[in-house]
Order: structure tokens, then C-alpha cells, then sequence
């Protein structure tokens, strides 16, 4: 071995080989950050480095054959009996090891400097799609080029659509036109700071079609971007809508482009086209609560395409709208059987929708909306729906936070501006529902729902006269804002005690709720209007109204009921109440269900299992109404310390009270006993009574 390594030495490869490698490497290196400056291919770089190591064994071969002296090449065979004299001696050396150096230097600063590679996500960029100009004649394109562009132009995790429906409503309430053509588009554009505006044309080109697509600033009309693509037949046009988003997006700085989420992953046939037609017609019937004739348009849309997931979804959605639940558990099943067939981020959507609507697993929609945020910031609906979760789940901190991420987004987008005076409203933060919900009143007047807000500030504030004036402008509004606005009052009279006042009200405004077929208000004034009865002492009255209700209820119809019913001995229909709800994967139903037991067991005299049950019920979700009773329940079983700390509580969040069932309905009346129950309570406590046994005031 040491033979062949002075052999080795002698003609020197292993000076050579050093060489080699040095060099080597250091024109990888500078390939690497000059070939990608010029554009050039991939497989160069990959070539250099195939080469590099091919041409190694090589060397060390000739470096063996052959010697450099300062006689030229020779065979090293020729050279053995002589003296010969190499061409660099000693220098030699030296030159291999400052090309290693300079290599090893070179390299570490590289990737030092560069670091890991770190992708850049641009700003979140709102789009409007506007309708197509369709020149063809062929109204197969109108509608579906729209659905189809939007798939593909939301594959960019940075870009999010606006709703065309919200979008055409709002330009109609407007009157700024009835269809979304470039002008109205970039009208609504503007007045909803989104951000550019996609107007696109089809026309014939012989037995094809030619597309061109364009981003414009909707302020100056300035093209942003654009691009054309050409189809043979109707067959290759969802093609060509597919090359025009990809270009859209890596024109808008989508550098991780991936085309084949680009549109969904179906086969594209004419049939596929005329099934995006019928699905679209579908969405926009059932958005406008005509869901029986949703449901036809969906079956058309199957029948041209059996593999298209979000028909089934959507035909399984109107048909639990219209409690058809075997019918929509079927098509929910086939729908998330076919989930491969959506891109990513209708996969999210569509099951977001399943567990929040349909399975009600809150939890679990939680988590699939925060996958969707997490790999597409921009998208609104999931923000949207991720703020609603978190209330729903009691989280009010983190659904104000999330709503503000939404409106970065959507700026001037009335009702995620509404719905953030609401999160903030159940959050505390008075100051920010106020500013917020003036904001919205500022962008659209009509918009009742923001004034009872501005009643719960003026409540929380103890101004009851401005609560007043704004649920008497909220009934300005119209038919719906004169509605709830009803409702708003007779809360009010509640609070302050005047039930023959409130029951006069609720009266007047179910016989015109009825008149309009306004079901929900009908409901929602039943409910109130058996509570005003429990307040003037007649629940016998209360019973026989609470009886009247339809089957199918929300729960700011439910949890009333069930109070009602407990209260009055009616323990058993409480108790079915309670079963409802115990069925449900929700957080707050099975909060409903234990606070619900827990009413029964309180009039029944077990204050102790009373306040077991309501600890568990705040383990599901801690909820406002669920402390209320609380308090009372420690009252009742001889801990009024207890009592005092859970009344200070509802004091504390008694913001939360103004909608106690996440419905849009004032509940204010609940916080006026609360001093009365802390009156009771610090009497007890300085008495040291023990009032366990006692009758329930």
C-alpha cells in the first residue's frame, strides 16, 4: 500500500485530483447563481455537475499516464529511468491549495449569504370577475367561463375572489347595473377596495374560439396584466380559461405555480362545460333561498358530469335546507366521496361547509378552516367562516382577531365590517363596535343589522333612550329592519319592566311578520312574547304560547323553551329539549344540554347537581347564560361567595348578553336582574345564611 501511494505521489494525482476538484467546484458554484440570471434551462447546471463527476475518473487516469514537465507532456513510463522535472515543483502545491481555498470560501459565502430558501408571499390580492363578453352566440359560455376562471385563478394561495353574486346584488341595490359587465365591475370595485377587476371576451375563430382575459386597476383602468389563448372546439375551451389563469396569477407574482390545481382535476369535456353551466344556474338559485329548483339544476349538472363533487355538495346543501335529511345525507356522502375531484382549496371549502352545517362538528370545522387560512391567507370565505367558528365556540378574542385579518382583505366589505362590530361586541371592546359599526352605516345606511349594535353600546353605556333611537332607525331601514326592530324595543320594555308594554309590541309585530311569511320573525317574537308573559306571572300563558312554536327551531327558540318548561314543572319536555342537543358534536349544544339539566335539577331542589351540571356545561363552551345560572345555582345551594364571584362575571361580560344565541336577536333583558341576584347574594354572604332549600325567587 505505501508502494503505491509514494507511486501515487510520484506522479503526482493526488496534486492533480485537488486541482481538479477545486476547479470543479468552483465553476459549479458560479454556474449556479449565473445560469438562473440569464434564464437558462435546468439541465445545464445538472450537466456541469454530471460532467464533473464522469470527467473525475478520467483525470485520475491521465494524471497516472501522463506528467507536465518542463519539457512538455510525457508518459510517465518514458520519465521513470530519468530525472525529470516537474513543471510547478513546490508552486504547484501552493496553487492547489489556494484553489481549494478560494473554493471552500466561495462556497461557505454562498450559502451563508443566501441562507435557506425562503418564498415570498405577496399581499393578498382581491379579484372581481366580470362577465365574460361573450361574442359567440353560444350561451353555453354565459355563467360558466366565470365559475371556471374563478377555480382557477383562487389555485394562488395570495389571490381570493369576490363573490359575483354579492357582487351583481350589490351593484342592483346600487343601481348601478344589472349585470357585471367591465364598467359596473369596476364601480363595485371600487367601492369595495378590491383590488383589480378581470374582464375577459370570447369570439369565434373559424370552427374555434379565441379568449382574451385582462387585469385592470378598477380605479384608473389601467391593464395590469392580460393574455389570450385560443380553443379548437368547445371541448378545449375550459383549457384555454386554465392557461388564461395560470398566466393571470404568474403575471401577479405566483411563483409557485402548479397548473394542474389550476381548475379541478375533471376530465374537460363539453360535457364538463355544460355541467359548469348548470351548477352555476344552481348556486344562483339556491343563494337567492330558491333551493327546490337549486336541486334541478344540480341533478342536470350530475347528469352531464356524475363525477362533479361540488354538485353533489351543493344539491346536498339545499336539501338540509329543506329538512330533507335522508336525501341530503346521501348527497354529502357521494360528494365527499368524489373530494379528489375539487382543487385544494374547494376541498377545504367543502368540508368546512360539511362540519359546520351539516355533521355541526365545530371543532372540527375550526380545524379544516385553519388549514385553509394557513396554505391560503387571502381567502375570505375561510377567514369569514373561522371568525363565525370562533364565536360560535365562545372565542371572542380570537374571532375579533381573525375578522381583522378578513377586513386587510376586504377593506370596505360591508358585512365583515358589521361582523367585526359584532366580534367585538361579544370581545368587550366597546370602543371598536361602536367605530366599526359607524363605519358600516357610513358605507351602507340600510344596513339594519349595525344598529343594534349601536343600541347594545348605548345599553352597555346605560343610555337607554339613544338604544332606543337607534332600533327606531333601524326600523326606518324597511320591512326586515322594522322587524327585528320590534323585537329590539320590546327587549328594552323587558329590561326595564314594562311587560304589558313589550307584550303589546311582540303582539303587533308577529300579526305582521305572519302577513309577510317572515317565519324567523314569527318565531323570534314568540319566544320573547312568552318570556314577557313569565315577567307579568302568567306562565301558564307563557306554556301555551311556548307550545304554539313550530318544530323546527334555532336554538335562541330552544334554550327559552326549555326554560320555560323547567320552570313552569314541565321537566319532562325540558328534558327532550336537552336530548336534542345532546346528540350534537357542538361545543355549545352539548353546553345547552347540560345547562338545561342543570335548570331541571334546579327546580326540582338539587342545587348541588344544578351546579355540577352547569360546570360541566361551561367545559363545552363558557357561556354567558351558562354562569347567569351558575350564580344562581351556588345562591340556592348555600355558596353565595360562589354566587358573587359568577354574578361579578356576568357584570364583567355582560356585553355578551346582548346576543346571547349568536342569532342577530337582542337578549339585553337577561342582565336586568343581575343586581338584584348581587344584592341577594352580599346579603347572604354578610348574613352567613345558608339558602339551600329555599324557593327560587
Amino acid at each position: 500500500m505505501s508502494k503505491l501511494i509514494r507511486e501515487l505521489r510520484r506522479r503526482e494525482v493526488f496534486r492533480t485530483a485537488g486541482l481538479y476538484v477545486g476547479v470543479s467546484w468552483i465553476v459549479i458554484e458560479v454556474a449556479s447563481v449565473l445560469l438562473p440570471a440569464f434564464e437558462a434551462p435546468d439541465w445545464i447546471l445538472r450537466a456541469l455537475i454530471v460532467a464533473a463527476l464522469v470527467g473525475f475518473p478520467v483525470m485520475l487516469v491521465l494524471a497516472w499516464v501522463y506528467d507536465v514537465t518542463d519539457k512538455g507532456v510525457v508518459v510517465q513510463d518514458e520519465a521513470t529511468d530519468t530525472v525529470v522535472v516537474p513543471a510547478f515543483g513546490r508552486k504547484g502545491d501552493f496553487v492547489v491549495i489556494g484553489v481549494l481555498s478560494v473554493a471552500l470560501v466561495l462556497s461557505l459565502y454562498m450559502n451563508f449569504r443566501g441562507g435557506p430558501t425562503v418564498t415570498v408571499e405577496p399581499d393578498p390580492v382581491s379579484v372581481l370577475i366580470a362577465d365574460f363578453d361573450n361574442r359567440t352566440g353560444n350561451p353555453l359560455f354565459d355563467g360558466s367561463l366565470e365559475q371556471a376562471l374563478s377555480l382557477g385563478i383562487e389555485g394562488a394561495s395570495f389571490i381570493t375572489a369576490y363573490p359575483r353574486n354579492t357582487a351583481l346584488s350589490e351593484a342592483e341595490t346600487l343601481t348601478i347595473g344589472s349585470k357585471l359587465d367591465e364598467e359596473t365591475a369596476r364601480l363595485l370595485a371600487v367601492r369595495q377596495d378590491v383590488r383589480m377587476v378581470l374582464a375577459g371576451s370570447i369570439v369565434p375563430d373559424g370552427a374555434g374560439f379565441e379568449l382574451e382575459l385582462r387585469a385592470v386597476d378598477p380605479t384608473s383602468g389601467e391593464l395590469i396584466a392580460d393574455s389570450s389563448a385560443g380553443a379548437k372546439n368547445a371541448a378545449e375551451v375550459l383549457l384555454a380559461i386554465n392557461d388564461l389563469a395560470a398566466d393571470i396569477r404568474k403575471a401577479l407574482g405566483d411563483d409557485a405555480l402548479d397548473l394542474d390545481q389550476a381548475l379541478p382535476r375533471e376530465t374537460v369535456t363539453a360535457a364538463t362545460l355544460e355541467a359548469i353551466k348548470h351548477y352555476t344556474s344552481a348556486q344562483d338559485l339556491a343563494r337567492a333561498g330558491r333551493d327546490e329548483e337549486a336541486i334541478g339544476y344540480y341533478e342536470q349538472a350530475i347528469a352531464d358530469d356524475p363525477n362533479m363533487a361540488r354538485a353533489y355538495s351543493g344539491w346536498g346543501l339545499s336539501a338540509h335546507k329543506l329538512g330533507r335529511a335522508s336525501e341530503a345525507d346521501e348527497k354529502w356522502q357521494q360528494a365527499l366521496a368524489l373530494l379528489d375531484r375539487m382543487t385544494e382549496r374547494e376541498r377545504y371549502r367543502t368540508l368546512g361547509l360539511y362540519y359546520t352545517v351539516v355533521s355541526l362538528n365545530y371543532d372540527k370545522a375550526i380545524e379544516n378552516y385553519q388549514q385553509l387560512v394557513g396554505k391560503f391567507p387571502a381567502d375570505g370565505a375561510g377567514n369569514n367562516n373561522l371568525a363565525i367558528l370562533y364565536t360560535f365556540t365562545a372565542q371572542y378574542d380570537r374571532a375579533l382577531a381573525q375578522s381583522e385579518q378578513l377586513l386587510k382583505i376586504f377593506p370596505n366589505r360591508t358585512l365583515y365590517r358589521a361582523n367585526h362590530a359584532q366580534y367585538a361586541i361579544y370581545a368587550g371592546d366597546i370602543a371598536t363596535a361602536k367605530a366599526e359599526a359607524e363605519k358600516t352605516l357610513a358605507q351602507d345606511p340600510e344596513f339594519f343589522k349595525s344598529y343594534m349594535i349601536l343600541a347594545l353600546v348605548a345599553l352597555q353605556q346605560e343610555d337607554v333612550a339613544a338604544a332606543r333611537t337607534a332600533y327606531a332607525r333601524m326600523a326606518e331601514t324597511g320591512e326586515r329592519g322594522q322587524s327585528l326592530a320590534s323585537v329590539g324595543l320590546a327587549d328594552i320594555d323587558l329590561f326595564e319592566g314594562k311587560a304589558d308594554q313589550a307584550i303589546a309590541l311582540l303582539e303587533k309585530g308577529i300579526a305582521e311578520d305572519a302577513a309577510a311569511a317572515n317565519e324567523r320573525g314569527v318565531a323570534t317574537k314568540t319566544v320573547a312574547l312568552a318570556q314577557a308573559y313569565v315577567a307579568r306571572g302568567e306562565p301558564d300563558r307563557a306554556l301555551q304560547i311556548i307550545e304554539a312554536l313550530a318544530a323546527s327551531r334555532g336554538d335562541g327558540q330552544l334554550v327559552p323553551s326549555a326554560e320555560i318548561y323547567a320552570a313552569a314543572g314541565r321537566h319532562d319536555r325540558a328534558f327532550e329539549v336537552a336530548e336534542q342537543y345532546r346528540s350534537q358534536l357542538r361545543p355549545t349544544a352539548r353546553a345547552y344540554a347540560a345547562l338545561i339539566d342543570a335548570l331541571n335539577a334546579y327546580h326540582q331542589g338539587e342545587y348541588v347537581l344544578a351546579v355540577d351540571s352547569l360546570r360541566q356545561a361551561i367545559g363545552f363552551a363558557d357561556l354567558w347564560i351558562v354562569r347567569y345560572y351558575l350564580a344562581q345555582a351556588y345562591l340556592a345551594a348555600g355558596y353565595p361567595a360562589e354566587a358573587l364571584a359568577e354574578i361579578d362575571a356576568c357584570i364583567e361580560r355582560r356585553t355578551e348578553a346582548g346576543g346571547l344565541f349568536f342569532d342577530d336577536v337582542p337578549t339585553w333583558r337577561y342582565t336586568a336582574a343581575l343586581p338584584e341576584w348581587r344584592a341577594k347574594a352580599s346579603a347572604a354572604l354578610v348574613a352567613g345564611l345558608h339558602p339551600a332549600g329555599q324557593k327560587r325567587q
